[in-house]
């Protein structure tokens, strides 16, 4: 295929910004770009402030930095714009401003796709010489995106399932290697830049749910709406749940989830996850992300490398402006299908009840498991320390989510319970 020249406008001069910058002046000295077919210039980059110092050099001779939008999105001869901003107001404004202007567009906003993903496919249909790409919007560096556009197309995914999130997979592996308490590693984690000074997005989920949206599309061709999506960050969790975890021969991590049920239809849920040490998810540590696929031709495919990053989530949006000067650009969302939601998913569950110790605790419990149709796998009870502040562990057959959380609200309201049960799947 013939050369498509992008001359290309840059939102956002930030980390990922920079780093994009840095790979396309890096490959156009020594030639990497002309080798593989491709031609890519960036001629302005839009930022919020001219006197903010950049991390990055910037060539005067061919890159203009401006604030003014339309400096880039009215300009006739710019026609691939990356968006690395960020948000779903401003952002939004610009994807959707350059589509209508007949520009390509480069992203890693998984909010903005996921949440306006309708929209989205509206406006590409109404403008089809546009091109849209966003390998770097699901855990960054890896190239999940593309593989799920391309390698799955003679199969059928059944799962897929991954950890999202570097954030939370640092805190967690520190909780697990350490025995440190949640509040002390996020301190941590915000002291060496991998949670921000507002973690909420991370810690509580937020940031999974818009991207197990995203591979839901991709993998199963359905459209979920990200509020409908049921959510559960890491905040509960203590170091007490990675003994038990221990104790069951497991780890805990945090996972975002799209599993066909046995009636054919499709649960979406983002949850702490109890893993065995034989899962290879278990081995993810650190800000690492990985991705496991189930389909019925290749079983079990696992996609593991950085989350985030300069670097990693540069390569990934380079590799997008590469292969869209190559001509070789891909459906963004090649499957489309139509399925029924129910996040009503069975699986076994881990319950941790706190509790007051004394007479009849487990009676009372198993009197409530059996209410709601919950049969007991396992009990277990760390030796106390503390009589007026005791934890211990259920663990269930495979039962419905709905079951668990009744039976996590009807403890709550028995006297010798001090909070709602922590409770989470179990792989």
């Amino acid at each position: 295929m013939s050369i498509v020249p992008l001359r290309v406008g840059l939102f956002g001069g930030g980390v990922v910004g920079g780093g994009v910058y840095e790979l396309i002046q890096k490959y156009t000295q020594n030639g990497r770009l002309k080798a593989l077919g491709s031609s890519v210039e960036i001629v302005k980059i839009c930022v919020r402030s001219l006197d903010k110092p950049r991390d990055f050099q910037i060539n005067n001779g061919t890159t203009t930095i401006v604030t003014d939008y339309n400096e880039i999105l009215q300009d006739p001869s710019i026609n691939c714009v990356i968006e690395l901003m960020g948000g779903t107001t401003n952002a939004k404004d610009v994807v959707f401003k350059a589509i209508q202007a007949n520009k390509h567009v480069v992203t890693a906003n998984k909010a903005l796709i996921a949440n306006y993903l309708p929209e989205l496919e509206a406006e590409l249909a109404a403008h089809p010489t546009v091109k849209f790409s966003y390998e770097a919007a699901v855990c960054g560096g890896i190239p999940v995106i593309h593989t799920l556009q391309t390698d799955f197309v003679a199969d059928n995914i059944t799962k897929i399932m991954g950890i999202m999130n570097g954030t939370t997979n640092f805190m967690l592996s520190k909780m697990e290697d350490e025995g440190a308490d949640y509040g002390i590693v996020l301190a941590e984690a915000q002291r060496l830049g991998f949670a921000e000074a507002d973690p909420t997005a991370d810690v509580e989920g937020h940031d999974v749910q818009a991207k197990i949206a995203l591979l839901t599309k991709l993998a199963f061709g359905t459209t979920v709406s990200v509020a409908t999506i049921p959510t559960t960050g890491i905040s509960k969790l203590s170091k007490i749940d990675f003994e038990y975890a221990k104790s069951l021969k497991s780890t805990i991590k945090l996972l975002g989830t799209a599993n066909l049920n046995t009636d054919g239809s499709l649960a979406v849920f983002v949850s702490p996850t109890v893993v065995p040490l034989t899962n290879p998810l278990s081995g993810a540590k650190g800000p690492g992300n990985m991705v496991l696929v189930n389909s019925e031709n290749m079983n079990s495919s696992t996609f593991a490398g950085p989350g985030a990053g300069r670097f990693p989530t540069a390569n990934s949006v380079v590799n997008d402006l590469i292969r869209l000067s190559q001509g070789k650009t891909l459906t963004p969302f090649p499957l489309q299908h139509e399925m029924t939601i129910n996040n009503d998913y069975a699986a076994r569950f881990y319950v941790r009840i706190t509790c007051s110790d004394g007479l009849g605790i487990i009676r009372s419990v198993g009197e409530t498991a059996e209410q709601n149709g919950i049969s007991i796998h396992a009990v277990l009870q760390n030796p106390i320390d503390d009589p007026s502040n005791v934890d211990f562990v259920v663990t269930t057959d495979c039962v419905k989510l709905s079951q668990v959380q009744s039976f996590a609200q009807t403890i709550s309201t028995l006297p010798f319970a001090k909070q709602i049960p922590l409770f989470m799947p179990i792989l």
